[in-house]
Order: C-alpha cells, then structure tokens, then sequence
C-alpha cells in the first residue's frame, strides 16, 4: 500500500532543467512518478539526474533535445510506446520570452521561433502522446500559460499570442477528451522565481517573488489520477491567496 499520488505514473515533463520544470521533476519523483525529462542543455539535465538518484529516486529518463526539432516529438512518443505502451502526465511547461517590444517591431524570424516552442510544440505534443494519454487509466495533461495569454498588455507581443493561441489549444483539446479517461488543464504560474522572469523584469529582487516550489502541489493535483477537472484555467496566485493546499479531487 502506497500513499504516492504518482506511484508507478509515467510522467513526461518538458523545460525539466531549470524553474518550475525542475521543481516539478522534483515533486513527481518525490510522489512515485517514473520521469521522462526533456530540455536543450544535457548538462543540466545530467546535473538534475544526479540530484534525483542522490535523493534515492528512480533515475529518469533524459531526452536532451530542442522542441522545435518537431519530428523528435514523435521520436520520443514511438520510444514511450515501446518501453511503457502508455503516457499517464504530460506537463507542456517549456517556454521562451523573446523580445518585448512594440509587436510592429518584432523580427519576423523571433515571431516564429516563440510561437514553434510556446505553441506549435505543445500542439505536436498533443498529436503524439494522445494515444498514449488514452492508453492510461487516467491521462493528464497540463500546459503552463501566462496572465498575459488573456489579458492583453503592450509589448508582450510574441509571447502573449503564442499564450492566447496555446490556451485555445488545450481548451479545445479538452473539449475533445471530455468522454474519455484524459483530462487537460492549464496552469497560470503568476510571478514566480524563475529565469524567464528575470529576464522580463530585470528590475525586481527575486526575493519578493514566489520559488516554483510554492506551486508544485497545484501540478500535482491536476496530475493526479483521482482529479476531474477538465479545460480548467488554474491561477496559481489566486489558489494560494485563498490558502489552498489542494485542487479539483
């Protein structure tokens, strides 16, 4: 008997190296789940291996490689299917900035590059693990967005867009598991510690802001296999001002 929400799960988590991927890799480990971790730096990748065997967890899986390769999401979903014939959590966390700026001043080829990561990478996601997803008693998955994906706000202009779009992505995807045993939800991190908000607020001490650990709680309950939720947008900020330790079971 186990209390591990994850024991035996099969968890495949995208800009696992760093921020709130990497508290989450953390997180699921912790909660029993089998890792399959991707990023563009194999260093840290290796770096968080090492953390998670020191730790006494299962050795995950590494998939060092940049989504934006799409045909190595296929890849990684034929390799999935063959070692485990299932995917039980998908987390679409990776992500990139690019510049804020006027949106008439945006270079054509940035425009692209953000949308092929925040977006067109989620969706090749979606179209390679959704067999696999289905293939699990309970499928989960959860795509990270941004306040700014439905809130407009100047010179976010690459970024928001490719938010808005990602979040239409996952709510019709949702609709389309609605009878089946997957659910999809998306999550609003606020602001959060990480480098990607550095790097948007250069100005702010990162002390005044929350570390990807105080969220890590509000993926694992969408992960869960005992969650309903299904096309829920959940605003991590508001979830922790009202105190809640727990979501949708």
């Amino acid at each position: 008997m186990t209390n591990k929400i994850l024991d035996g799960r099969v968890a495949l988590i995208t800009g696992a190296s760093r921020g709130i991927g990497r508290a989450l890799a953390k997180c699921f480990a912790e909660q029993g789940a089998h890792l399959i971790l991707t990023a563009r730096t194999q260093g840290a990748l290796e770096e968080l291996d090492d953390e998670l065997r020191a730790d006494g967890f299962d050795a995950p899986t590494l998939v060092p490689c940049d989504l934006t390769d799409f045909d190595i999401i296929d890849k990684v979903g034929g390799a999935i299917y063959e070692r485990f014939q299932k995917l039980d959590v998908l987390v679409g966390n990776a992500g990139l900035l690019g510049t804020l700026a006027p949106i008439s001043h945006i270079d054509p080829k940035e425009w692209q590059k953000v949308l092929d990561i925040n977006l067109t990478a989620n969706w090749r996601l979606i179209r390679s693990m959704d067999p696999l997803l289905k293939a699990s008693d309970a499928g989960r998955a959860i795509f990270v967005t941004s306040s700014v994906g439905h809130q407009a706000r100047p010179f976010w202009g690459t970024y928001a867009v490719s938010k808005a779009a990602l979040e239409m992505t996952a709510g019709i995807y949702a609709e389309e598991c609605a009878k089946t045993n997957v659910r999809v939800n998306l999550i609003n991190p606020g602001g959060t510690r990480t480098d990607m908000r550095a790097e948007a607020m250069p100005g702010e001490d990162p002390e005044t802001v929350k570390t990807p650990e105080a969220i890590d709680h509000l993926f694992l309950e969408l992960a869960s296999p005992a969650c309903q939720a299904n096309g829920t947008l959940v605003e991590a900020e508001a979830e922790l001002k009202a105190g809640h330790t727990a979501y949708a079971l």
